[in-house]
């Protein structure tokens, strides 16, 4: 949401005042939540919508720079510089923003039609296709800009130069558009994830309290919605996205040793399967602790007092065996 409101700062100045602010930021989300109350199918179709956009918004970007790259006579100068490697590092970190979010498509797979054919799939083909994209655009704006470029918004400036000021204003458009389709995503698919804790009874019930009209976990829907709604007010975009890696290289991490301990506890579980055994989530833990080493925790108190509470709740459900045995047989 804060992204969002910097590319509108380019149209509407005024949006950076405490009370314009306030009220877009309240009216987006507002719009967002409504519309994935109503129906998995609305989310799910605006989701669509807004990632066909913000994908045209970018091949355009690249063909103007291609065309523009192989057209022209001189060549940007580009000088060898030498990259140390804790540079390296940092730049993967934010890679890890770039590429993260592809776990949230997997997780309102129970309200997909064929789930188990089609995940695998769109998986890796969305993984390749973002990679092709980012490779893309990084060689487009090196090329058109040089490599020695002054500004924040680097597409922004190659628009500008292949297409205009008009060019420059599509990116600002798909750039809003872009953040506003991943916020829907995310709003799309991950109140899934505390609906399917208190399924298992690891929250309170009120998580997967469902819409008897709707049938969409409305009560995940709406304190989903609250909590970005809160963060993009208190804080700044640096700030959020620094709170996003942290969260993502701690998940992976935790993930990659559940693959471990699946496979030998549930070793005839998994329909997919890559091969190496334990070695990839290995390779996969050791890269979450390296990255994190180059992460500035003190923005992470939120991060670490929703750990801990998620770890006191832990301890207290695993107290009470029998009121998580009575709770199935109401069920």
């Amino acid at each position: 949401m804060n992204l969002f409101l910097i590319y509108l700062a380019e149209f509407w100045p005024p949006v950076k005042e405490p009370w314009p602010r306030f009220l877009i930021i309240t009216m987006l989300i507002g719009l967002l939540t409504l519309i994935n109350v109503l129906r998995v199918r609305q989310g799910t179709t605006t989701n669509n919508v807004f990632t066909i956009a913000k994908v045209l918004s970018l091949l355009i970007v690249i063909l103007a720079g291609v065309a523009m790259i192989l057209l022209r006579t001189v060549a940007a100068q580009v000088a060898p510089v030498h990259i140390v490697g804790s540079s390296w590092l940092k730049g993967t970190v934010l890679l890890a923003f770039l590429f993260g979010g592809f776990e949230s498509a997997l997780t309102p797979m129970s309200e997909a039609k064929n789930p188990r054919r089609d995940a695998t799939f769109a998986l890796f083909a969305t993984l390749i296709w973002c990679a092709a994209i980012y490779a893309l655009i990084q060689w487009v704006v090196v090329g058109v800009l040089g490599f020695y470029v002054a500004t924040e918004r680097p597409l922004a400036e190659v628009a500008r130069l292949t297409i205009g000021d008009h060019g420059a204003a599509l990116v600002a458009v798909g750039a809003m558009l872009s953040v506003y389709g991943y916020l829907g995503a995310k709003l799309l698919s991950m109140p899934r994830v505390t609906f399917a804790l208190a399924e298992k009874h690891d929250l309170p019930r009120i998580f997967c309290a469902v819409n008897q009209r709707f049938r969409t976990p409305w009560f995940s829907i709406v304190l989903y919605a609250v909590v970005i709604w809160t963060l993009a007010i208190i804080g700044s975009f640096e700030w959020n996205v620094t709170l996003s890696v942290i969260a993502r290289l701690l998940y992976y991490g935790v993930v990659c040793a559940a693959v471990i301990a699946l496979r030998n506890s549930q070793p005839g579980a998994a329909k997919f399967r890559l091969p190496g055994g334990a070695l990839l989530p290995v390779l996969g833990i050791g890269v979450c602790i390296v990255l994190a080493t180059q992460v500035d925790f003190s923005q992470s108190t939120i991060l670490v007092a929703t750990v801990v509470a998620a770890i006191l709740h832990w301890a207290w459900m695993t107290q009470l065996p029998l009121s998580r045995e009575q709770l199935q047989k109401i069920e």
